[in-house]
């Protein structure tokens, strides 16, 4: 059997365990160490609290283990093992562990544990080569996680960046296996043809108008998303007063709510309960030099395809803390074009350079204007975003993991 450890029920990773169970071929059992998400929890990026609107703990096997009270996913000493693993692996005949990540500490005494119990250790990480941490903490990093990694038989890199970083560590080619990241690619097709005949129906209970040109938001509003760098590339925009209007479509809630709401002409805001004018607002940028915008708070799962159908394009301008950045993913098999910042980790995985692909470098708003005055004039979908999808799928993935664990369980009979 397979065991994967992971913190909690997350939305993207649900699907993938789902396809899993549904192929049937891998024997798997997920150990969540909390059930944050599946209940009524608070997520202090977001300043709410919230559960997923989609099915979180069906379709799959799973339990929930042992742990110190209080654990929290975000919370890195809280967050560990009050069990010894060892004895739930050999009781599961689990041959291999697979761990998602090092943020936590269950994690790493979860790689000791599966060592001692003879179990082959997997971890699919999201860090990358991107994020440079400071001088003083570059050796003991290095140490810690040279340390954590000699212990690793597998490693699951989930796009180029993330694959860079284990090399940087020494890891050879033979233990790095593709496992692109992905989100239910056909869900959100699915739920975007849907809705496509409602666009204009949102657009104007958004308080957008018909011919503007609608950038989308869809995040945390904290220092790492860089959602003002958003609005000042809208100023620029439309400067000089000839480009047709555009409208920023904010999608989230944090830490930014309230400086982003002064720096915009605010048209509509579902936290204050009513929109700030009754119709749609056409013509060229307020008069104040302030890009209009709607502020629609928090959508779950099932609602976010409405914000992909009713914009005309993403942007994620997040710094070096964005590791993937999977709205990118989400926007993309919703049809919606997107760009996104070079220091994302899907830039240049889900975004490459030529075909229609665009990326900025960060903090760059002049380049970023320039990128939405193209976009303003091509709203096609670049023809490479079919390959990319194709590449980035749970079923491509769920095919690496059948093809690792059949080569696992050949060895452990022979070894029998």
């Amino acid at each position: 059997m397979l065991a994967i450890l992971t913190t909690h029920p997350i939305q993207y990773q649900v699907p993938f365990w789902q396809a899993l169970a549904q192929d049937g071929r891998v024997p798997f059992e997920v150990w969540y160490l909390t059930d944050h998400g599946s209940r009524p929890s608070l997520d202090r990026g977001f300043g709410k609290t919230f559960r997923w609107d989609i099915e979180t703990r069906a379709g799959y096997p799973h339990r929930i283990i042992d742990v110190a009270q209080g654990a929290s996913p975000d919370a890195f000493w809280k967050c560990r093992l009050r069990e010894r693993l060892r004895h739930r692996l050999r009781r599961s005949a689990a041959t291999a562990l697979w761990v998602q990540g090092w943020q936590v500490a269950a994690y790493w005494q979860a790689v000791r544990e599966a060592r001692a119990a003879g179990a082959e250790v997997w971890l699919r990480g999201e860090s990358n080569d991107l994020s440079r941490a400071a001088w003083w903490k570059r050796p003991l990093k290095q140490l810690a996680l040279g340390q954590l990694f000699s212990q690793v038989d597998r490693f699951l890199y989930i796009g180029s960046a993330n694959k860079r970083l284990y090399q940087r560590f020494g890891v050879p080619e033979g233990q790095l296996f593709a496992t692109p990241y992905a989100v239910d690619n056909a869900r959100f097709a699915r739920q975007a043809a849907a809705l496509r005949p409602q666009r204009m129906q949102w657009r104007r209970r958004w308080g957008i108008g018909d011919d503007a040109f609608c950038v989308l938001f869809c995040g945390k509003f904290i220092a790492k998303k860089r959602p003002m760098d958003l609005v000042e590339a809208a100023r620029l925009y439309g400067a000089d007063g000839r480009r047709p209007g555009i409208h920023l479509l904010f999608v989230g809630s944090g830490d930014l709510g309230e400086p982003l709401r002064r720096a915009c002409d605010v048209i509509y805001d579902a936290e204050r309960n009513a929109p700030r004018r009754a119709t749609p607002v056409v013509g060229p940028a307020s008069a104040v030099g302030r890009p209009r915008a709607s502020f629609v708070s928090f959508l779950n799962q099932t609602e976010i395809s409405h914000a992909y159908v009713a914009a005309d394009c993403l942007v994620l301008p997040s710094d070096e803390g964005e590791t993937w950045g999977l709205v990118v993913n989400e926007a993309l098999a919703s049809g919606t074009p997107a760009i996104a910042s070079k220091s994302c980790g899907c830039a240049e995985d889900m975004l490459p350079a030529g075909n229609g692909m665009r990326s900025f470098e960060t903090g760059n708003i002049h380049e970023l204007a320039d990128i939405l005055a193209q976009v303003r004039c091509d709203q096609r979908l670049s023809p490479g975003v079919a390959d990319v999808l194709a590449r980035h799928d749970l079923q491509t993935t769920a095919d690496v993991i059948r093809s690792l664990y059949a080569h696992r369980a050949e060895n452990h009979r022979r070894a029998a």
